[in-house]
C-alpha cells in the first residue's frame, strides 16, 4: 500500500498524466460539439446527416461516449503505460528503489496498480465531461435530451464502464510490458504505437484471427453496439467478427495478466548496473 500511494503522488505529478487526459477529453468535447454545431447544415438531415445526428441521441449518446473513451483511450493508454514503465529504466528510479531493498516484483506490480487507478479515475471523469459536451452538442442541434435520465441505461452504466476500464488498463499492460521488455521509454511508445495500429491493419486480412487481439478484444468486452455510435479505433470490424461480451472479457484478462506477468518476470531476472 505504501508503495502505491507513492507512485499515485509521483504520477499525480507526471506531464504525461495531464496531457494524456487533455488529449482525450479536448477531443471528444471538440467532436461533439462540432457534430451539434454543424447539424443544422448538414445537406441530407433526414437521411445521412441523422446517422450523424444518432451519436447525441440520448440514452444511445452514453454508448456513444463511452465508446470513443474506449477507441481512442487505447491508444493512449499504450503510451501512457510504456512512458511510466520505461522511464523507471532511464530515469534509475527502479535502480533506486531496488538499492533500498523494494521487491522488484512488488515494485512493478505497486506500480502498474497506480497506473490502473489513474485510469480507471480519468475514464469515470472523462466520461462525465463527455456526456455533458453530448448533451450540448444535442441542444446546438435542437435535439431533445429527455432520454439522458433513461433509468434502465444508467443501470447499466456502471457494469460497461468496469468493462470499458478494464480494457483501457489491459492496453496500458501492453504498453508497460513491452517497455519493460525494451528497458527504455522511447522504444517502448513506438513498438506500443506499432502494435496499435499494426493490429487495425491486419483486420483487413485476419478478421477471425484480430478478433482475439489485444485492442479488439477490450472495444468488444463493453458490449458496445456498432451502429450509430462514433467509429473509432476498432469501428471497421463486422458485428460478425466480433467476440461475445463475456468471453472477450475472459481475453482480456489474459491479456491483462499475461503483460504483468511479463513485465515482473523480466524486471526480477534483469540485471541493474551504474
Amino acid at each position: 500500500m505504501r508503495l502505491l500511494l507513492d507512485d499515485l503522488g509521483r504520477l499525480a505529478r507526471r506531464p504525461a498524466t495531464w496531457v494524456s487526459y487533455g488529449l482525450v477529453v479536448g477531443l471528444m468535447v471538440f467532436v461533439f460539439v462540432v457534430i451539434g454545431a454543424t447539424a443544422n447544415s448538414l445537406p441530407d438531415r433526414a437521411g445521412g446527416g441523422q446517422a450523424a445526428l444518432s451519436v447525441l441521441t440520448f440514452p444511445g449518446a452514453y454508448d456513444s461516449v463511452l465508446a470513443f473513451l474506449i477507441g481512442i483511450g487505447t491508444l493512449l493508454a499504450v503510451v501512457y503505460g510504456a512512458a511510466v514503465a520505461g522511464s523507471e529504466w532511464n530515469w534509475g528510479t527502479l535502480k533506486n528503489a531496488i538499492a533500498r531493498g523494494e521487491s522488484r516484483a512488488g515494485y512493478v506490480t505497486a506500480l502498474f496498480g497506480a497506473v490502473a487507478v489513474v485510469l480507471a479515475v480519468g475514464l469515470v471523469v472523462a466520461m462525465a465531461i463527455g456526456v455533458v459536451a453530448a448533451a450540448v452538442g444535442a441542444t446546438m442541434a435542437g435535439l431533445s435530451t429527455t432520454g439522458l435520465g433513461d433509468a434502465t441505461y444508467l443501470g447499466a452504466l456502471p457494469e460497461k464502464l468496469a468493462r470499458g476500464w478494464l480494457g483501457v488498463a489491459e492496453a496500458a499492460a501492453i504498453g508497460f510490458a513491452i517497455a519493460t521488455l525494451a528497458r527504455s521509454q522511447l522504444a517502448g511508445i513506438g513498438v506500443g504505437i506499432a502494435t496499435y495500429f499494426g493490429e487495425q491493419f491486419s483486420t483487413i486480412f485476419f478478421p477471425d484471427i484480430v478478433k482475439f487481439l489485444p485492442f479488439h478484444a477490450a472495444e468488444a468486452a463493453v458490449g458496445l453496439s456498432q451502429s450509430g455510435g462514433v467509429t473509432v479505433g476498432n469501428g471497421g470490424v463486422q458485428d460478425a467478427a466480433r467476440l461475445a461480451p463475456d468471453v472477450a472479457l475472459v481475453v482480456v484478462l489474459c491479456w491483462l495478466a499475461g503483460a504483468l506477468v511479463v513485465g515482473a518476470l523480466v524486471t526480477r531476472r534483469a540485471e541493474i548496473t551504474g
